[in-house]
C-alpha cells in the first residue's frame, strides 16, 4: 500500500466507524474509482485496533465503572445501574454474534456490491430520519431494560449488511425506543466494544493462521489515523448530535447512495 492509501483508508475507517453514515459505502468509492488493491486483511486489523483504542480512551471512566459493577455483580454482590447496561451491553451484543456466525459467509457473497450499499444506505437513512423526527426522548442510557437492548442488538445484526451502519441503524433503535440522542449514541458506541473487539480477535487469529506477510510500517501509520480520527470523530458528534440532530446525516446519506447509483449507472463502478 502507498502512503496516500494508507492515510485515506485508515482515515475514512476511523470517522464513519462511529458516524451514521456507513463506513462501507465510502470505503467502496476509493478503491473501485481510483483501482486501488484490496488493503488485505492485516491492514483491517489495524484500523479496527484504532477505532477500539478510541472509543475505550474516550469512554474509559464509563468503561471502568461498567466493568467494575459488573464483576460485583458476577461475585454476587448486588446490581446497580452500572452492571445492568454491562449485561445489556452484553446482550446487545449476542444477535450479532450469532448472525456472523451463521450467515457470515452468505452476507459476504450477496451483499457486497455497490448497488445493495447504495440501497441500504439510502433505505436506512431514511429510517434514520424517521426515528430522529419521531423520537420522544424521555429516557436516558440507564433507562435501557432487557427487552430494549435486545432490540437494540437485533438492529446491530442487521448492519452485517454492507451500507446499514452499524452506528446509524443502533442509533436509530435506540431513538425510536424513546432514548434521547446522546444516550443512543452513547449506548451505540459501547456495544462497539465487544463487537469490535470480538471482530479484531478473530481477524488476527485468521492472520496467524494464514501466516500472512505484514507490512508494519502500513499498520502502525493505519493505527494511528484510524485512533485520531475516530476519538475526533466521538468526541465532536456527542458535542453536537443534540444541537444538530440526525438530518445532516441522513442528507448526506441520501446524497451518497444516489451518488453510488449515479456511478454504476455511467459504469465508473460496477454493481
Amino acid at each position: 500500500m502507498g502512503l496516500i492509501e494508507i492515510v485515506v483508508l485508515a482515515l475514512i475507517q476511523g470517522f464513519t466507524e462511529f458516524l451514521p453514515i456507513s463506513s462501507s459505502g465510502h470505503l467502496i468509492l476509493p478503491s473501485q474509482l481510483l483501482g486501488w488493491q484490496d488493503q488485505g486483511q492485516a491492514f483491517d486489523i489495524a484500523v479496527h485496533v484504532g477505532t477500539l483504542f478510541a472509543v475505550l480512551i474516550y469512554f474509559r471512566k464509563d468503561v471502568v465503572q461498567i466493568l467494575s459493577a459488573w464483576f460485583k455483580s458476577c461475585a454476587g454482590k448486588g446490581h446497580t445501574v452500572e452492571s445492568k447496561l454491562g449485561w445489556y451491553i452484553i446482550l446487545a451484543t449476542i444477535p450479532a454474534g450469532l448472525v456472523a456466525g451463521l450467515a457470515k459467509d452468505f452476507i459476504e457473497a450477496n451483499t457486497r456490491g455497490a448497488a445493495v450499499i447504495a440501497t441500504t444506505t439510502i433505505v436506512f437513512g431514511l429510517a434514520l430520519w424517521y426515528a430522529d423526527i419521531k423520537a420522544k426522548e424521555n429516557k436516558n442510557i440507564f433507562d435501557i431494560k432487557w427487552k430494549a437492548a435486545l432490540l437494540i442488538g437485533i438492529a446491530q445484526a442487521v448492519a452485517l449488511i454492507p451500507g446499514t451502519s452499524r452506528s446509524g441503524i443502533t442509533i436509530t433503535a435506540g431513538l425510536l425506543l424513546g432514548l434521547d440522542k446522546k444516550s443512543a449514541a452513547r449506548f451505540s458506541f459501547l456495544m462497539s466494544i465487544p463487537v469490535i473487539g470480538g471482530l479484531g480477535l478473530v481477524m488476527i487469529i485468521k492472520l496467524i493462521l494464514d501466516n500472512t506477510a505484514v507490512d508494519w510500517h502500513a499498520l502502525i501509520l493505519g493505527t494511528v489515523l484510524s485512533f485520531v480520527s475516530a476519538y475526533t470523530c466521538i468526541f465532536l458528534f456527542l458535542k453536537f448530535i443534540e444541537r444538530m440532530g440526525m438530518l445532516p446525516f441522513v442528507i448526506y446519506r441520501l446524497i451518497l447512495g444516489f451518488a453510488l447509483f449515479a456511478l454504476i449507472g455511467l459504469g465508473y463502478i460496477s454493481a
